[in-house]
């Protein structure tokens, strides 16, 4: 058996994916050729209005490791494949947004690529994967409209659901930009055996931007406090912060259709960044990534915010 490193990402991580150097980084390409090591990383850059800043260039962004300015190889925004894993919560207080969420899902999915691929999980008390990674958007979109009150009930874990999309994503789609948009009220009420920093790390480990689509689900009061008791919940606030994701919410956007067309949209404006790092993959050793906007542009956290990850390690892991 032979070691060999294998970057997981921390809280704020990037993802560390072999490349080619023989290649032309800043040409158009649908796969990312496995050779040499490089770190990849996503950002969304927005002013300091709350909108996104398009039309970036390779030289608007510097990217340090370790406090040291990196060399940008690579360089796109919305040219890789991007692979979807959608999440449906179908637990109790779902059920009065099943309907609303049949008519939206097909037009909100319509608008990405016709080579971008998504899969489709509901969850309760436990995930289920009804249909695979496929680029046909609309199996996904018939298969949502089958989702009827019928199939509502149960707890809600969050936490399994994105674990497991996590790892299905990871094995099923290596090359891909991956993406977890988790449907639900964000009230969980059920752990499923899996901590909150094992969701996160799995997360990062398969370099995931974790989005919410946030509904008013029907949860009574004494469900929130109940809620509130159980230790290990996942925190969809701070687990998309962490994975370079956002929460939309439906009540401030106005509707679902609303919301959930504007975080299709926002998946596929974020920036791809990558550099040749330097360090030789000692396990356990973290790297810091700050990714930052030139100088002309102002401060970043003041005149505009990036939402990216911002660190890495190494860990052994045996292969044949």
């Amino acid at each position: 058996m032979a070691c060999a490193c294998v970057a997981l990402a921390v809280a704020c991580g990037a993802m560390f994916a072999p490349i080619s150097r023989a290649q032309d980084q800043d040409q158009d390409q649908s796969t990312i050729r496995v050779d040499v090591n490089l770190v990849l990383l996503e950002a969304t850059v927005k002013n300091k209005g709350g909108q996104i800043m398009s039309g970036l260039k390779k030289e608007d962004f510097i990217v340090k490791e370790d406090g040291a300015t990196q060399k940008i190889m690579h360089f796109s925004q919305d040219q890789l494949p991007l692979d979807v894993a959608l999440i449906l919560d179908v637990s109790d207080s779902m059920k009065p947004f099943l309907g609303p969420l049949h008519d939206t899902a097909s037009t909100a999915l319509d608008t990405l690529k016709p080579e971008d691929q998504v899969t489709f999980y509901t969850f309760s008390t436990m995930p289920q994967r009804l249909v695979d990674l496929t680029s046909e958007k609309r199996k996904i979109a018939e298969r949502i409209d089958t989702v009827t009150g019928e199939d509502i009930g149960g707890s809600t874990n969050i936490n399994g659901a994105i674990f497991e999309a996590a790892q299905y994503l990871l094995a099923e789609a290596p090359r891909g930009r991956r993406v977890i948009v988790v449907i639900t009220d964000t009230v969980a009420t059920d752990n499923g055996g899996v901590a909150p920093v094992d969701v996160v790390q799995e997360s990062l480990a398969a370099d995931t931007a974790i989005y919410c689509l946030k509904v008013p689900g029907d949860n009574p009061l004494s469900t929130r406090m109940a809620a509130a008791q159980i230790p290990g919940l996942i925190n969809m606030d701070k687990v998309t912060q962490q994975t370079g994701g956002e929460v939309f919410d439906v009540e401030k956007l106005g509707s679902l259709g609303a919301a959930f067309n504007a975080l299709i949209e926002r998946i596929k404006t974020r920036y791809t960044l990558g550099y040749y790092s330097s360090s030789n993959g000692a396990e356990g050793k973290a790297h810091k990534i700050d990714v930052r906007l030139a100088s002309s542009f102002g401060s970043k956290g003041r005149d505009y915010t990036v939402l990216s990850k911002s660190g890495y390690y190494f860990i052994p892991r045996q292969t044949p």
